[in-house]
Formats: structure tokens, C-alpha cells, sequence
């Protein structure tokens, strides 16, 4: 009887995917969910964002969830193709990735790419430093061919690094940094990949959008032009930006079972597929840590996660709440909140950073054509 049920409900699903009109009633979700088969259906029947994508094989790019803490995807540079695997950065704006010229330790380990072996490079005498929160580099700056998510980029600026100081990028599961940001902060003045890909008319729309997976499943991705509708069924919320630099928003404030906590009189905040954390103010975080009950380094019970409230942030007049589920990590029994205390002056005073804790929750659309950030709920089994 289950099965016939269940054979009757994936005729139902395929009618849905064909967009076959469907009498009211419940939805298959509901419909599998009260029979007990809705676990089972999406274990036989997973849903592939790539999919839809496949006969153009354009515009999506998969990423790699790396233990929750940092999503890379695959591009190739020069002709023929060199790849390299990077991180999709909407908190910087340039991309590069380690070369032959380097001699530290942090290249000896990662892909580095040979101008040599490349028929369409252009090399320049232009030089490039980049120092991020963790982590700096050095290098020049050629020009060639970029291939993103099927996207051929042509005559992309881009950085070759000849130095990477210190520890950090050398423990990297990836190759370098692609940034998405704005072409103001760009490091010399170099053109992000993104916006070729718009003066190039290769995406649909002057937008991209995000999916972070949690759990360490698979399933990420970047969308390069589109929307993905699958993940926008909550509606979403648009937020105009503040500034066109990083992807900066003004948030109106920070509260805890009710009570405002941090940010009381409004704050800049910036959304940042690049920082694995949720970066605050240090005086905002004393204030979080207080309201949740952990101590000074961020270290909670295990046992009281259940019990903790949402940390809800209030942006443009609308409440993005994100659950203890997401901004407390269990490291084995031991458990910490995702939260660091990080103090970043600029031009409009203290910055928060809502990196991957946040974007987790969330399906994010980074739109250029209108200069605003879309934040979408995701829905959870």
C-alpha cells in the first residue's frame, strides 16, 4: 500500500516539475509528510539546483562545503585551462591565485599558474597587495581568459601572487580568492570578474546569488544572472545597500528574546560569503555573549543549546532571525558561539560582518542592477 502510495505521489511530484495544473488540496509535501514517506521521497528523489542548468551548462557553479567554515568552486584560467579552486568572496573585489613567480610555503602546496603555459596571457608590470582578515598577499597583474560556471570571461584582469606571508593560506583546502564585491575597493584598480561578465552581456541579469549548504552537505552553489525559485518560496525581503563598496546594508538592530542587545541606533553591516563567522563589534559582543549566557570566550553548555534563544537581526524595518542551531558550533561535545569580536572602523563607523552563520539561513541575492542584497528564509525539514 506504501508503495503505491508513494509511486502515486512521485507521478504527482513529475506533474509539478512539468508544470501539469493540479487540482487544490494539499501540497506533495504535505501529503508525504502525513503519510511518513516525505524523508524517504527526498532521499529517492534529492533536489538538484544544477538541473535545470544542465542543457545550458551556463551560469551555476557548484561549491565545496569545507567543514561548515569555508565554500570554494572550481574556475580555470589561460588557454589551455588551468584550474584552480577559489573562494567566491563577496567581501573583496579581485581575483587571484598563487603563480610560479612564488616561492613561500603557502604555493608550494596549491595549483600555481604558469604564464608559459598559457597561449592567451598578457602579462603587465602593474602590482597588487591584498591584506584580508586573515591572511595577505602580493603579486602582478596579467591578463587572460576566465572561465567561471561555464562563463568564458575574456581578457579578465587578474592577480598572480609572488608572495603569500605567513601560515594561513598555506592550511587552505582552496587556491585562491575570487572577489565579488564592488570595483571601489579593488586592489589596483582591476576590473572584478563580475562586472566583464555584465559589460560582456554574458548573464541574463546583473545579479548572482548564493546557496551555503550546512552540515557539511553538498549542494552549494553560486547562480551567475538568476534567481533560483526553489529557494525563494518564503518571498523575498530586498534591502537596499548603503553603500556601493563592499555589499554594505544598514541593519536597525540586534535583539535577544525581545530586548534589544546591540545596535540599538542602527549599525553598517556587511553581507560576506568570505568570513566563516559572525564578526561584531567587541563591545556589541560582550553584550550577545551576556544576553545568551556564555562566557568571555564564546563557550556554552552543550546541553543548553535546545534552551537558547534566536539572535535576530532587524534589517530595513523586517526581522531575519538566526536560530542557536546555527550560531552555535559543536566541536565534538564542546561547544562555542559563532560569534568574534572583530573591530572595523570605516567612513560610517563600526562594521558588523554577517558571513556564512547568517548566510546559512538564508538564500541571498547580491543585486547589482538595482544595488540591493535579497534575503530569502530558507525552509528546514
Amino acid at each position: 500500500m506504501k508503495l503505491l502510495l508513494l509511486l502515486s505521489l512521485v507521478a504527482l511530484a513529475q506533474c509539478l516539475v512539468h508544470r501539469i495544473p493540479l487540482r487544490k488540496g494539499k501540497s506533495l509535501r504535505q501529503s508525504l509528510r502525513e503519510h511518513g514517506l516525505l524523508e524517504h521521497y527526498l532521499k529517492q528523489y534529492p533536489y538538484n539546483p544544477a538541473s535545470k542548468y544542465f542543457h545550458t551548462h551556463r551560469s551555476f557553479e557548484p561549491l565545496q562545503n569545507y567543514m561548515d567554515n569555508e565554500y570554494y568552486g572550481t574556475i580555470s584560467i589561460g588557454t589551455p585551462g588551468q584550474d584552480f579552486t577559489v573562494i567566491f568572496d563577496t567581501g573583496s573585489s579581485n581575483l587571484w591565485v598563487p603563480s610560479v613567480y612564488c616561492s613561500s610555503p603557502a604555493c608550494s602546496n596549491h595549483n600555481r599558474f604558469n604564464p608559459a603555459d598559457s597561449s592567451t596571457f598578457i602579462g603587465t608590470n602593474d602590482t597588487l597587495e591584498i591584506t584580508y582578515g586573515t591572511g595577505s598577499m602580493t603579486g602582478v597583474l596579467g591578463y587572460d581568459i576566465v572561465t567561471v560556471a561555464d562563463i568564458n570571461v575574456i581578457d579578465q584582469i587578474f592577480g598572480l601572487s609572488e608572495t603569500e606571508p605567513g601560515d594561513f593560506f598555506y592550511y587552505t583546502p582552496f587556491d585562491g580568492i575570487l572577489g565579488l564585491a564592488f570595483p571601489s575597493i579593488s586592489s589596483a584598480g582591476a576590473t572584478p570578474v563580475f562586472d566583464n561578465m555584465m559589460m560582456e552581456h554574458l548573464v541574463d541579469r546583473d545579479l548572482f546569488s548564493v546557496y551555503l549548504s550546512k552540515n557539511e552537505q553538498s549542494g552549494s552553489f553560486v547562480l551567475f544572472g538568476a534567481i533560483d525559485p526553489y529557494y525563494t518560496i518564503n518571498g523575498i525581503s530586498w534591502i537596499p545597500l548603503s553603500a556601493e563598496t563592499y555589499w554594505q546594508i544598514t541593519m536597525d538592530s540586534v535583539s535577544v528574546s525581545g530586548e534589544h542587545v546591540a545596535c540599538s541606533l542602527g549599525c553598517q553591516a556587511i553581507v560576506d560569503t568570505g568570513t566563516s563567522l559572525l564578526a561584531v563589534p567587541n563591545r556589541a559582543l560582550s553584550a550577545i555573549l551576556n544576553a545568551l549566557g556564555a562566557n568571555s570566550n564564546g563557550e556554552i553548555s552543550c546541553k543548553d543549546v535546545s534552551t537558547l534563544p534566536d539572535v535576530v537581526f532587524h534589517i530595513n524595518g523586517k526581522a531575519f532571525p538566526v536560530p542557536p542551531s546555527a550560531y552555535v558550533i559543536d566541536m565534538d561535545g564542546y561547544c562555542i558561539l559563532g560569534f568574534e569580536g572583530m573591530d572595523v572602523p570605516t567612513e560610517s563607523g563600526e562594521i558588523w560582518i554577517l558571513g556564512d552563520v547568517f548566510i546559512r539561513e538564508y538564500y541571498v541575492i547580491f543585486n547589482r542592477a538595482k544595488n540591493m542584497v535579497g534575503l530569502s528564509r530558507l525552509s528546514r525539514l
